[in-house]
């Protein structure tokens, strides 16, 4: 039921303009976001809650992938061994097939400390079956993933090079749906026995000029496997390959469009789910996008907020 979601947790300083956000939390204790556009803009706070403080951006003259682009998308951020990964999307046009996914490192996460790798060797046009954007790595017994993927055959993933700076196979299939191929963000998250593919499925952006019938708004997916590779089904059994998906989260109360999402174990609370939506008391345009984030708590092996 609608009226089950629980409503964003409490959120301070700047809280707008965090699309697609993903979060990490440094050995000091300080909490680092990201967020599309601006060369991945860069935020800290004390805690999730806040207060969060803009202090630059990744890639402030754009990725190497395309020069002077700082319209860089999607971000998702991964510590290994000391050093952290942080792989983006960029693209020739919003909504165009013409994308890539590159790599930027640092070993503190702050401001002028990434260094841009470039290019993982994942890219798209109108040739391939997916588009190239909306990374995100996983590391399933040693072995790391990386899926990604936005409409036309929807999310895939690809096996990385142990040192994962590069793609080590081809793409695999891995959501589907053929009737509303409005499916992206991948992110895959292990608890328990299962791999939880979480999805953005739906109309993302452009709302405060072209507000999609009811329903057909951004909102949270998910299916489970007990790989990390594939053979993901919802609650109900369904393949995620032909259409399957249990809504996670989706537009309640004052809450519009939530998606753009990741999954992170917090040591204070636990396993938390973080993603942008809107605040329909403030308004629809991407640039009001806010930062939500909720506890999730297992149901029978299932996630609920």
């Amino acid at each position: 039921m609608v009226q089950g979601y629980a409503n964003p947790e409490a959120c301070s300083g700047v809280c707008g303009n965090a699309h697609d956000p993903a979060l990490i939390r440094r050995s000091d204790g300080t909490y680092f976001r990201f967020s599309t556009n601006g060369g991945v803009a860069i935020h800290t706070a004390p805690d999730i809650t806040g207060p969060w403080t803009y202090k630059g951006a990744v890639l402030p003259s754009g990725s190497k992938i395309s020069p002077g682009n700082t319209d860089v998308w999607a971000p998702d951020v991964t510590l290994i061994n000391g050093v952290y990964y942080l792989y983006y999307a960029v693209s020739t046009a919003f909504g165009g097939q013409s994308s890539a996914i590159g790599l930027a490192r640092s070993s503190t996460m702050d401001v002028g400390s990434w260094t841009d790798v470039g290019s993982v060797g994942i890219k798209s046009d109108s040739s391939k079956a997916y588009n190239a954007i909306d990374p995100n790595l996983v590391n399933a017994d040693g072995n790391y993933y990386l899926s990604f993927g936005s409409f036309w055959h929807d999310l895939y993933q690809v096996k990385m090079k142990g040192t994962p700076t590069a793609a080590a196979g081809g793409a695999v299939n891995i959501a589907y749906d053929p009737v509303d191929t409005a499916e992206e963000g991948a992110f895959v998250f292990k608890h328990g026995s299962y791999y939880y593919l979480f999805f953005s499925k739906g109309q993302c952006c452009n709302l405060d000029k072209s507000r999609p019938a009811t329903g057909a708004e951004y909102k949270i997916m998910v299916c489970r496997s007990s790989s990390a590779t594939g053979g993901f089904v919802d609650k109900s059994g369904k393949s995620c390959t032909s259409g399957g998906g249990t809504t996670f989260l989706e537009s309640h109360g004052w809450v519009y469009a939530p998606g753009g999402q990741g999954v992170y174990q917090d040591r204070t609370y636990g396993p938390v789910v973080y993603y942008h939506y809107v605040d329909t008391r403030i308004g629809y345009a991407d640039g009001d996008k806010k930062f939500g984030w909720n506890k999730i708590h297992f149901v029978n092996d299932w996630p609920v907020v």
